[in-house]
């Protein structure tokens, strides 16, 4: 099938989390701050919420098919990492938890991953990698076969994966030892630093993540931002010390423009009226790049007003 074609081969996720390196919030306080961040998210994914921390030398993972608002988290008191996605249905059920994220894999250690994208060649790269068939239906879980392979978790085995993948993404990895990876693709991310609290808090939007820290840490610092770009592998170790290295992005599409989707002329006469969508999408969470994504899914603009203001079509 055309990648073109493959129209419902798409997640329209949220990535969040937190790192407290230095242990110094309590597991309430990580607990309100997660469920802030995680309800904040909810705006692009209210099918399923996950989360993945470590505590005790044994990495957990919780997810539900539920919208963050009704999930508990409940969080030990030596946890210092939380990995955390919502999710949008569009592929895969929800109600087979074994499609939400985050997903567990094993590669010299145990892991977490959670993806923000679409990843159009996973049923090739499984083909040609020759991986096994999994009762996992997301096109997401590709990443997590492709790192299992290698028998490895570094930089080099995750720039290999991620330069095999095709489409959008972001990444974000959570390993055995609290090691905690961003894989910034083509898809938003906003990385927050409070050194003097000894704290990285993360969203897929800067708005979401303003949001959630106005409800859920309100008293915090004024934070140091973290730039990524596009192409960076970024590394928290539990020590708060990040690294950075780059992987290829050719095999990244730059934007819903680039997929020559079918519908797209349909709505040139409504240019002012997208124009406008734009202007108004960190309102609601959203990038403006978002509403250029989800014209080449044939949304039109009108299903796109819906989704922003009430969260669904």
């Amino acid at each position: 099938m055309s990648r073109l074609r493959r129209k419902g081969k798409s997640e329209m996720c949220r990535l969040f989390g937190v790192y407290d390196y230095t242990g110094g919030l309590t597991a309430a306080q990580k607990r309100r701050l997660v469920s802030a961040l995680a309800t904040a998210s909810e705006a692009r994914g209210t099918d399923a919420t996950g989360v993945a921390y470590n505590s005790d030398g044994h990495l957990a993972v919780y997810k539900r098919p539920w919208p963050a608002h009704l999930m508990r988290f409940r969080l030990p008191e030596n946890t210092r990492c939380v990995m955390g996605h919502t999710r949008m249905t569009t592929q895969g059920d929800e109600k087979k938890n074994c499609n939400n994220h985050p997903f567990v894999g094993t590669s010299g250690m145990p892991f977490a991953l959670a993806h923000n994208g679409i990843i159009y060649n996973d049923k090739e790269l499984r083909q040609e990698r020759k991986l096994p068939d999994t009762n996992i239906e997301t096109d997401s879980y590709i990443a997590v076969q492709l790192l299992e392979q290698q028998g490895k978790l570094n930089f080099s085995a995750i720039r290999t994966a991620a330069e095999a993948l095709e489409g959008t993404l972001t990444l974000t990895i959570l390993d055995g030892r609290d090691n905690l990876y961003i894989i910034k693709g083509n898809n938003p991310l906003t990385l927050y630093h409070f050194p003097r609290l000894g704290l990285y808090v993360y969203a897929s939007t800067e708005a979401i993540l303003k949001k959630g820290l106005k409800k859920g840490f309100p008293h915090a610092d004024r934070p140091v931002e973290v730039v990524m770009k596009e192409g960076d592998i970024l590394r928290i170790d539990r020590h708060g010390r990040y690294t950075v290295e780059q992987f290829d992005i050719c095999n990244l599409w730059n934007g819903a423009m680039s997929f020559s989707w079918p519908h797209w002329d349909v709505y040139a006469e409504d240019t002012e009226y997208i124009r406008d969508l734009k202007s108004v999408a960190p309102a609601y969470g959203y990038d403006p790049r978002d509403i250029d994504t989800f014209l080449g899914y044939g949304m039109c603009p009108e299903e796109i007003e819906e989704l922003m203001c009430c969260g669904e079509v």
